[in-house]
């Protein structure tokens, strides 16, 4: 469940760790302990009721629910990370290159993709790339957003902005620099972003480290106290998306205790949800304190309802999703999930899901194509795992997790909504897709990203 585990880098940087490593691929608590997560179940008969069944062609591999179908709206991008469609249909995607991925070679052209379908076939006849290339220094980012008619985008330690046309498609105009400056390097570079109606911009710096260790990863190594990567990192900042010239400063922090927020969405209600990637190597690291069980299974990802000074308990605490419940993590004084200590005084995750899934795109369906049940709930796009080993792999699909007043219906409990993306082969460096960003198109589809092969489905309800 990190962002590292997202990231096939990672798989390859495990070979040269440590022997202890070699097995790796690339609010309070408290609270009733729950059944486990069902990770398999259909979607309810609400969201299936009366749908054809047949789709043209083989959903570009995806295995969906009755009456949902999917066509391949673009392919062979480059690592198509997050995803936003514009009023008029338009489809602007943030790629990705650099030491995360095997081919670090620079892009000649943009790392940004305007695409659009011109005969509404549900495949994209016109792709236009922009902004900074390759042989400029640039390699692109996850991070992307619309406000106030422009375009928003991560481009390495900055967010700029493009004004659209008027005719829509690729922008013309020069960007203009909002932020600039945030940190880059340790685990987790990346600055996904999401925007609110008024204008806040809500940007994450994920951590260095894995869990803020003297020396990171490594066999019972102590943690830092306190921890002042806290003042740098591992939280939500926020910024004027209004501004331009801003500079990236320690005190526009929003939340902290957060290892790497890759999915952050505004909510119906205009509040902040952002996933967690938990931490790593609770085995690995700690064999007198876990068995190798514990480590694939512990802990757990997280959805979170971020709060402006919300303390989210990383890296002193974790969510041990077999309690549920923050425990302290034994960089801390933890001792293997019994003792709690100050975790009591941070906020839990509103949501939980099975260790190591690596949780990057997050999207609250606000369209009318989907059945209605589908209305206000949340899709999560699960990167997939890299350290369950030595079990099975996991993840690699996007979920559902319906909402009801403004909250998850049951903390504990999701459905599978779009799966099939690794096809069959769950690991990093194997995997025929990963799916990372969600967004919702004007006429209520759904659009889905990969980072493996440069991938977008576009996902209807027949």
């Amino acid at each position: 469940m990190t962002n590292d585990a997202i990231d096939a880098r990672l798989s390859r940087r495990a070979r040269i760790l440590p022997a202890v490593l070699l097995a790796l691929a690339a609010s309070a608590c408290g609270g009733e302990k729950r059944a486990p997560a069902d990770t398999t179940r259909a979607p309810s008969e609400a969201r299936t009721a009366n749908a054809p069944a047949a789709c043209p062609g083989d959903n570009g591999g995806l295995t969906l629910p009755a009456g949902f179908c999917a066509t391949i709206f673009a392919d062979s991008l480059g690592h198509a990370r997050h995803v936003v469609v514009a009023p008029n249909g338009d489809v602007y995607v943030n790629t990705w290159s650099g030491s995360y991925y095997p081919d670090k070679a620079p892009r000649p052209d943009g790392f940004l993709v305007a695409l659009r379908d011109t005969n509404h076939d549900g495949t994209a006849d016109v792709v236009q790339r922009f902004g900074a290339t390759g042989a400029k220094g640039g390699h692109g980012g996850t991070g992307i957003a619309l406000h106030g008619g422009a375009l928003y985008a991560e481009e390495g330690a900055t967010i700029v902005r493009y004004a659209l046309p008027p005719a829509g498609g690729a922008p013309t105009a020069a960007a203009e620099t909002i932020v600039s400056g945030m940190p880059l390097g340790g685990d987790h570079p990346m600055h996904p972003f999401a925007i609110d109606s008024a204008g806040g911009m809500y940007v994450d710096m994920g951590s260095a480290t894995n869990s803020c260790q003297v020396k990171n990863r490594t066999l019972e190594s102590p943690g830092r106290q306190p921890c002042t990567e806290l003042t740098t990192r591992g939280g939500i900042w926020r910024f004027d998306a209004g501004k331009t010239g801003q500079a990236y400063s320690p005190s526009a922090r929003w939340a902290t205790g957060i290892r790497n927020a890759v999915g952050i969405a505004i909510a119906p209600d205009g509040s902040v949800y952002s996933t967690q990637h938990g931490r790593d190597q609770l085995g690995d690291n700690w064999p007198k304190l876990y068995t190798s069980q514990q480590g694939q299974d512990l802990p757990a990802e997280e959805l979170l309802h971020i709060q402006q000074n919300g303390d989210y308990g990383w890296p002193y605490c974790y969510f041990d999703n077999t309690q549920a419940k923050l425990v302290l993590a034994p960089e801390f004084g933890g001792d293997g999930g019994k003792t709690v200590g100050q975790c009591a005084q941070k906020i839990a995750p509103v949501a939980y899901f099975p260790a190591h899934w690596a949780p990057d795109g997050l999207l609250f369906y606000t369209g009318a194509m989907f059945p209605a049940s589908y209305k206000g709930g949340a899709f999560i796009a699960f990167h997939g795992s890299w350290n369950r080993a030595p079990g099975p792999q996991g993840g690699y699909k996007v979920a559902f997790v319906p909402f009801a007043n403004g909250a998850p219906t049951a903390a504990d409990k999701f459905d599978t909504f779009a799966d099939g993306f690794a096809g069959g082969r769950m690991q990093p460096d194997a995997a025929a897709h990963r799916p990372v960003g969600l967004a919702q198109g004007p006429d209520g589809a759904l659009y889905v990203t990969d980072d493996q092969r440069g991938r977008v489905w576009r996902v209807t309800y027949r």
